[in-house]
C-alpha cells in the first residue's frame, strides 16, 4: 500500500483513511461487500470493468489494512469469501455520508462536469 509520508498521518486522520480507501475499486469494493460475505468472482461480476488482476490487489490491500477479511474454505475446489472485519464495518459506516452527499448532488455535479468538459 502506498503511503504517505508519516508527517501526513501524524497531522490528519483523513490521510490515514484516505490511503486504506484511496483509488478507483477501493470505494467500489467497500460497498460491494457492506451487504454480506461475497465470492471473488461475484465481485467482479458486480464491478464490472475491473481487470482479475487489480481486484486481487485491492483486496489485498484492503485485507492488509484489516477493513476485509479472506476466507478459505477446506472444499475442493476451494471457496474464498470476503468480508468486512468489525474495523471495515466501522469505516462503511463512516462512508455512508459521503454517498449519500453523492446521490444527493449527483445531477449538478454531473452537470458541472460535462459543462467543464466542452
Amino acid at each position: 500500500m502506498d503511503m504517505s509520508s508519516d508527517a501526513d498521518h501524524d497531522v490528519c486522520g483523513m490521510s490515514v483513511a484516505i490511503d486504506v480507501v484511496g483509488g478507483k475499486w477501493k470505494l467500489h469494493l467497500m460497498w460491494a461487500l457492506s451487504a454480506d460475505p461475497i465470492r471473488f468472482g461475484e465481485l467482479r461480476r458486480l464491478l464490472t470493468g475491473v481487470s482479475e488482476k487489480v481486484l486481487a490487489e485491492n483486496l489485498r490491500q484492503l485485507e492488509a489494512s484489516g477493513v476485509v477479511h479472506r476466507e478459505v474454505y477446506p472444499e475442493v475446489p476451494p471457496r474464498v469469501e470476503y468480508s468486512l472485519t468489525p474495523l471495515g464495518e466501522e469505516l462503511a459506516v463512516a462512508l455512508r455520508p459521503l454517498e449519500e452527499w453523492g446521490d444527493k448532488h449527483r445531477g449538478e455535479l454531473l452537470g458541472n462536469l460535462l459543462a467543464s468538459a466542452s
